[in-house]
């Protein structure tokens, strides 16, 4: 039977677009740019699905818990107090981590609902994110 699907694997596999969002000493959110690692086991602690109307947003406010945001459609725009922003779409992650301070906001982008997975992990354990 010919194989239909060939790749080699590297050490490390950083294909998969994130964002950061930790709190600084400032007490203001900040906002890194890298990338998730494939292929490798992370311990969660709880997942939830939500679905958000198009052309909504969220005003201040900072992460209810540790998170990764799994983004599966809509695209949105998010700000920090400082003036940082970032366009998260679809397939892409975002590590939630400012759970203090100022926080941040974001406002739906395009016609399409924003549908997504949150995905807690315990603070004590390693997150998975490589900073660009």
């Amino acid at each position: 039977m010919p194989c239909l699907y060939a790749f080699t694997l590297s050490p490390i596999q950083s294909m998969i677009k994130a964002y950061k969002l930790h709190t600084g000493e400032d007490g203001h959110s900040h906002v890194i740019t890298g990338s998730v690692e494939e292929n490798q086991l992370h311990h969660a602690v709880t997942i939830r699905f939500k679905e958000t109307a198009p052309h909504s947003f969220y005003d201040w406010h900072p992460a209810p818990t540790n998170q990764y945001v799994l983004s599966l459609t809509g695209t949105l725009q998010f700000e920090t107090a400082t003036g940082e922003t970032f366009v998260l779409r679809p397939g892409e992650v975002l590590l939630a981590m400012d759970t203090t301070g100022s926080g941040h906001k974001w406002q739906m982008v395009g016609d399409d609902p924003w549908k997504r997975a949150y995905v807690v992990f315990a603070p004590e354990k390693p997150i998975n994110f490589i900073p660009d």
